[in-house]
């Protein structure tokens, strides 16, 4: 039987404005959900769950409910985030053999909205937990700094599962199964293998995508890292928030004095806006039997990232109570996962085209990663623009486009370069790095 788990939450002097978490992003074993210097950082590890299969999230759920209602929580603060917490990873594909997995770590230090905090929680029911504790805790983490940095010089990028000329031959395949009336869009991901000649500074790799895509949610769990622009789903206190993109245009390759541009090709594409409307929608159906109100935006509006501009829409919804509870973040990581924004639609035939046509496992690249705590609220995004550390010295990207009946080959290929930029950047590698080779 598990020994109960205790937390204790004290107030903590908010972090500088400057740079806000990142001054605790130090180690490279860390957890993190940071987006505009705000989130939670991890350290540490007392308790995690791991599971497989197509009741992947339901295992998850069940288990964290019995060690939440067992759980001896005293919080001080009383915001989203604080008490008992934990991060998680989901596999994309119920086939994959992936671990998905729930990680509670022993200290999480968080910021949101001016207030800031320290977590430390046990499973030692001999240990004192107070203020001197929690201060000792983390203070232990922080004197424990790698000295790792940045490898540079001979640093390479492999092939992934498929080659260049293999993956476009894919996406032209999707496209048949598009013309044939099987589906109306896939979306087809590749990777990539970073080799690097040092091992990977994970927490330096974290603060650039931090720095760089301060409107992303950089995360870090368990060897998944990366920015991803892309929310899942956000439960606050009886709401949800949701935003959903599709639709990609590569800012590397735009003219510099044409301030309209991006929003009259994306606007303007009958292909970009079909791509949308197909995900917006996915996401609005699967969210609306948890809801008693939800809004939209009538028309996507332009994102813009540093390496592309979006097209995006924010859904947000009043969750309507079942059996004197609203739904947690939990539950509708479950009813939404996987949207068409990164599988297709109708999702089940795009799902079996995916394990067809792209020869990998997927992993947690495209599943829900996040934190969620023991009062239902959570922030979960979509596991894009990162990669798995496979080992200290191999990082393997993922990235994927959006196939509809207007995709030309090419141009997703291309596409697929702008969005392993923000984690070749960040690992200080450019596509001149490329080896020819056999796939790996």
């Amino acid at each position: 039987m598990m020994t109960t788990l205790r937390s204790l939450t004290i107030a903590l002097g908010v972090p500088s404005a400057a740079i806000g978490l990142l001054e605790y992003l130090v180690r490279n074993d860390q957890l993190c959900w940071i987006r505009h210097g705000e989130g939670l950082v991890g350290f540490g590890e007392v308790l995690r769950h791991t599971s497989t299969g197509p009741d992947r999230f339901d295992s998850a759920r069940n288990w964290w409910n019995a060690v939440r209602a067992d759980a001896q929580v005293d919080d001080e603060v009383q915001v989203p985030g604080t008490g008992l917490a934990a991060f998680g990873s989901f596999a994309f594909s119920k086939r994959s053999p992936f671990l998905s997995r729930v990680v509670v770590p022993e200290i999480i230090v968080g910021s949101r909205n001016g207030t800031a905090w320290v977590t430390q929680t046990t499973l030692d029911p001999d240990a004192v937990l107070d203020r001197e504790s929690v201060a000792t805790a983390l203070a232990g983490y922080l004197e424990e700094i790698s000295a790792d940095s940045l490898s540079l010089g001979s640093d390479t990028i492999l092939p992934g599962m498929l080659s260049e000329s293999e993956w476009k031959n894919a996406v032209a395949r999707s496209v048949a199964h598009i013309a044939a009336g099987e589906l109306s869009k896939i979306v087809l991901a590749r990777d990539i293998v970073a080799s690097l000649s040092a091992p990977i500074a994970t927490a330096q790799v974290l603060r650039e995508l931090a720095l760089r895509y301060q409107s992303c949610w950089t995360y870090s769990v368990d060897g998944l890292i990366g920015s991803t622009p892309e929310m899942l789903i956000k439960v606050e206190d009886g709401k949800a928030r949701a935003r959903v993109l599709a639709g990609t245009l590569d800012r590397a390759t735009a003219p510099l004095d044409d301030p309209d541009y991006a929003k009259r090709v994306l606007a303007g594409s009958e292909k970009q806006q079909h791509e949308h409307a197909i995900a917006i929608d996915s996401v609005t159906r699967q969210l609306e039997p948890f809801t008693s109100s939800m809004t939209s935006h009538s028309e996507p509006f332009v994102l813009e990232l540093p390496n592309v501009w979006h097209l995006a829409s924010d859904v947000t919804a009043e969750l309507r109570s079942q059996d004197g509870a609203v739904p947690s973040s939990l539950d509708l990581v479950e009813a939404l996962h996987p949207t068409a924004a990164v599988c297709g639609y109708p999702t089940s035939v795009a799902g079996e085209l995916i394990s067809e046509l792209e020869h990998m496992d997927r992993g947690p690249y495209a599943g829900p990663v996040g934190w969620f705590d023991g009062s239902g609220n959570g922030e979960w995004g979509i596991a894009l623009r990162g990669a798995v550390i496979e080992d200290p010295q191999a990082v393997r990207l993922f990235a994927g486009c959006g196939i509809v009946s207007g995709s030309n080959p090419a141009a997703e290929l291309e596409e697929t370069w702008s969005k392993f930029r923000p984690m070749l950047e960040a690992l200080g590698l450019d596509r001149a790095r490329v080896l020819s080779g056999q796939p790996s």
